[in-house]
């Protein structure tokens, strides 16, 4: 967008340009960009909203420009400016200038709290419809400005949502399914949630409908459901996790969706929802590790890391570590002709945790894989694990990697000076060397 008129210099023989200036009582003292809602505090000096309001959530308590205390921090809208500054936009409109719209008034706290009161009588009422408009208000509300999603959020709408949840979906999940996702859709915007939030809507029953919206709903149903769930796992309580990993066909549903790879939200959010399963200090975990081992996870994981970025790299690594802590995994990694060869290339590749997760998921295949041991010890060594290993040392690690890396090379030795050792930055590898 052009913005202003100055006169610059032309091209030879020809007339000077034009350049549109914004006028300086246009600018936000701030941002010095053209303000679209100008607001003027207790000091007297009139800044855009969006600017001042992030001026004083960032701890300050002065005015930008006079540098006075601000004991009053009521921001009253300056219309006249307002106007005079959209009638600036329409004069330079043919100058590519475009109209500021007129903003709307922030909500307030007691109209949230109101229509919070009204959402929690229609779930007592398990009224769908009423809750649904209520809904769809609040979602209006949280469109129009990063302030009034603040303002929801520090009024207690979490945790009213989250009962609502809990209330329809103990009722059918089947009959209020169009709220029921209008509530989860909110939600989504409002995490991380508090502990209160998450007792409600880590409840067997909303787990359940979360579950179901993974199986029955479209895309983006299922990737609001696939968000909560991983944010209720990754605060950390194993009551949520170990009642997520007996509900049937999670596992089954999380691994196709990493095999299918539907979205990059639902990908990475699977990984992350199998760590959680698999790494929990649960009685379920070992369960779980053998239930992904026997779905086919080692393959799929073997899958991603050929050709994928970093974030999908190091959950991929993360769990195959975790996989090859049980017999079952090793063995199947063992089996496939790409894991070691894979782990190796990863070393020092990625970031630290990839390395630290390649060297780990190495020293368990090598310590207590299969009885041939010297089997995966000689593959390791042919594509350059020793010198791998060696670096890793070098340029230094946590305590737990260099453990692991120098147990590594002392199991490797032996085996060295009957091989000779191939160059590790292979291309298109389909089996073991």
């Amino acid at each position: 967008m052009v913005l202003g008129w100055r006169r610059r210099k032309g091209n030879k023989g020809g007339k000077p340009k034009m350049e549109l200036v914004i006028p300086n009582h246009f600018k936000c003292p701030i941002s010095l960009d053209l303000m679209k809602d100008p607001v003027t505090l207790s000091t007297g000096i009139t800044y855009d909203r969006e600017s001042v309001e992030r001026w004083f959530d960032e701890g300050n308590i002065t005015c930008p420009v006079t540098n006075q205390v601000v004991k009053n921090f009521d921001m009253i809208p300056n219309h006249s400016l307002r106007i005079m500054i959209q009638d600036w936009c329409v004069e330079n409109r043919q100058h590519g200038v475009e109209r500021i719209p007129t903003p709307r008034t922030p909500i307030t706290a007691i109209e949230v709290a109101d229509l919070l009161m009204q959402v929690k009588a229609s779930a007592r009422g398990l009224d769908q419809h009423g809750c649904l408009e209520l809904m769809h208000k609040l979602e209006r509300w949280g469109g129009e400005s990063e302030r009034n999603k603040r303002c929801i959020v520090d009024n207690g709408a979490p945790v009213t949502l989250a009962c609502a949840f809990d209330a329809f979906a103990n009722d059918s999940v089947e009959k209020n399914v169009l709220v029921l996702e209008e509530i989860l859709s909110a939600l989504n915007w409002m995490f991380p949630l508090q502990m209160e939030a998450h007792k409600c809507l880590g409840s067997l029953a909303s787990l359940s409908c979360m579950v179901w919206f993974l199986k029955h709903q479209g895309l983006s149903g299922k990737e609001k459901s696939i968000v909560a769930l991983k944010e209720l796992l990754s605060f950390g309580d194993e009551h949520h996790v170990e009642a997520l990993s007996q509900m049937e066909g999670v596992n089954e549903l999380l691994v196709e969706f990493i095999n299918k790879r539907v979205s990059p939200t639902i990908t990475k959010t699977s990984l992350r929802l199998v760590w959680y399963l698999v790494s929990s200090s649960s009685n379920s975990s070992d369960r779980n590790k053998l239930s992904f081992v026997e779905l086919g996870l080692v393959s799929s994981l073997l899958e991603i890391l050929i050709d994928s970025d970093k974030s999908l790299c190091e959950k991929a690594l993360a769990i195959l570590d975790s996989l090859c802590s049980i017999e079952e995994g090793r063995n199947k990694a063992c089996g496939n002709d790409l894991t070691i060869p894979l782990l190796v290339k990863k070393i020092l590749r990625v970031s630290s945790l990839t390395t630290d997760h390649s060297v780990s998921a190495i020293w368990k295949l090598c310590k207590f894989g299969e009885k041939d041991e010297g089997r995966t010890l000689v593959e390791a060594l042919q594509v350059g694990a020793f010198q791998k290993l060696l670096l890793v040392l070098q340029v230094g690690c946590g305590d737990e990697t260099k453990e692991k890396a120098t147990e590594l090379l002392k199991l490797l030795n032996p085996y060295r000076a009957e091989l000779e050792c191939i160059d590790s930055d292979y291309k298109n590898v389909k089996r073991s060397f």
